[in-house]
């Protein structure tokens, strides 16, 4: 919640009493910039309590991420605390249920609530800055006119007798799951009851994750997409955050970074039951190579783990890599692949992805894995927006799918612009050429303290390597979504100033 709407629901003009509990380094930064009678009381060793009553909650609040509304009475906790203390609450009515015991063991916040709170702080700091978002790899470029009319045709009928219809099926409607099946899968096998249409792929990520349960052993890439590394979390797989590794325990972290060709070396990598793999890889740009793939299905079929397959950004590769885990012989025994419209055809607000699980993927006890998903799916999902498939169907026809390719293109010829930018500055960058994503290092420097130089100097939103895990310390994600002119005006700031 942010300060904005704090101010609103506490109402104009009142005595709103605040308590808030900063590090020692952030009460120095704010009571520099806030107007308001506080008092100061020790916490602990690194914390202060500050008790705030003001009639101004405009005084930078956007620091904090966590609102809770006892009105007339807010406790705000600061983002670097670890739990939330239970001091300062005594006047609150509770009930009795107890929290999610693991919530309280996320670290951090999620990656990019962080970066936008960030950002709105910037923007207090310099209200005429021209603000450039490199950063959250959201689409731009506007949906082709060919799927969005097939949408629009398709919701319109929604409004007459003969075109009404209520709930689908969960699973997805049946000509789409086979043009997935067909347009991404043709000739490896996988059948059109395979294919589970979704909401997304972030979404199946917590589906896969309720399916597999808190009893499971799981791996991760680092540096990773954060939505595997919370959801394990939140599920129970994780243990307690380490602060001198930077890590959960009980997760084992694949180090893929260049010193291995980002690709994890396995004859030192434990058995896990779960293993999540993304390629190409966000945040790395990287796509895995045939042979590299081959040695991880290889990998968990020994071991008789399953692998988590993103294929999210399959359509941006531009070489012979693998699109499809399922290209790799055996892979139909081990692995379960998810991916998404999102960014192939900038639906990220329409919300449009699949989930592959292939009939001959088993459980320990014989039992097949798609029975149990498909439960899950039945369970928790009523299907995805009738209209949104209809926009998914648009997609895969043969004009609907040279018009999304070509914007694809063009993403990835803003890909090549940030790409010679940055190596024209002497960095080295990887990614960038079978994925929308530029991999840039900034050797011996902190990623955030990198971000925070780049957004003062250049008015550019970054993300901060480390964000994605302690793999990513010492670099930075620059997304290649954008409108063309920001990517060459930030490529004019960033050589006018780095």
């Amino acid at each position: 919640m942010d300060a904005s709407r704090c101010g609103e629901m506490g109402g104009p003009g009142r005595n709103i009493l605040v308590t808030y509990y900063y590090t020692i380094d952030e009460y120095i930064k704010a009571s520099d910039r806030a107007d308001f009678h506080h008092s100061v009381h020790q916490h602990n060793t690194q914390t202060l309590k500050i008790v705030v009553r003001s009639r101004n909650l405009d005084i930078g609040m956007s620091i904090f991420s966590t609102c809770y509304l006892m009105n007339p009475t807010i406790f705000l906790q600061s983002r670097s605390s670890l739990k939330t203390p239970n001091e300062g609450l005594a006047t609150v009515r509770c009930t009795k249920v107890v929290r999610n015991v693991n919530l309280e063991k996320l670290r951090h916040n999620y990656l990019f609530p962080e970066i936008e709170a960030r950002e709105l702080e910037h923007m207090k700091k310099y209200p005429d800055a021209n603000i450039i978002r490199l950063g959250i790899g959201d689409t731009t470029e506007p949906i082709p006119d060919i799927i969005t009319s097939n949408m629009a045709e398709y919701a319109r009928g929604l409004s007459t007798r003969k075109g009404y219809k209520g709930y689908g099926a969960e699973q997805g409607n049946k000509d789409l799951r086979k043009a997935i099946a067909e347009s991404f899968y043709k000739d490896l096998g996988v059948k059109d009851a395979e294919v589970f249409v979704s909401d997304g792929a972030q979404c199946d990520i917590s589906r896969l994750q309720l399916l597999l349960g808190s009893n499971v052993s799981v791996a991760v890439q680092d540096p990773n997409f954060p939505a595997y590394m919370d959801s394990s979390v939140i599920i129970g797989q994780a243990g307690d955050f380490l602060d001198e590794t930077l890590k959960y325990k009980n997760i084992e972290y694949m180090t893929c970074g260049p010193q291995n060709n980002f690709f994890p070396d396995l004859s030192t990598t434990s058995r896990t039951d779960i293993i999540f793999f993304c390629s190409p890889n966000n945040p790395t740009g990287h796509a895995a190579s045939r042979e590299q793939l081959t040695q991880l299905v290889e990998f968990a079929r020994k071991n008789g783990s399953i692998i988590v397959y993103d294929s999210a950004y399959s359509v941006y590769i531009t070489d012979d890599s693998p699109r499809s885990i399922y290209e790799i012989p055996g892979a139909r025994e081990c692995a379960i692949e998810i991916s998404s419209f999102s960014k192939i055809a900038g639906f990220t607000g329409v919300r449009l992805g699949w989930t592959v699980v292939p009939d001959e993927l088993y459980y320990a006890n014989k039992v097949p894995v798609i029975n149990d998903f498909e439960r899950i799916v039945c369970t928790c999902f009523n299907g995805a927006s009738r209209i949104a498939q209809a926009g998914g169907i648009a997609c895969l026809s043969p004009d609907g799918f040279k018009a999304v390719m070509s914007v694809v293109d063009y993403y990835m010829e803003n890909a090549k612009i940030l790409v010679d930018t940055f190596t024209s500055l002497g960095l080295v960058v990887y990614g960038g050429v079978n994925a929308p994503y530029v991999w840039v290092h900034f050797p011996g420097s902190r990623s955030w303290n990198v971000f925070s130089e780049i957004l003062k100097k250049t008015h550019i939103i970054t993300v901060p390597g480390s964000g994605f895990g302690p793999g990513g310390e010492g670099f930075i994600r620059v997304t290649a979504f954008g409108q063309r002119a920001h990517i060459l005006e930030a490529s004019a700031r960033l050589r006018s100033v780095l």
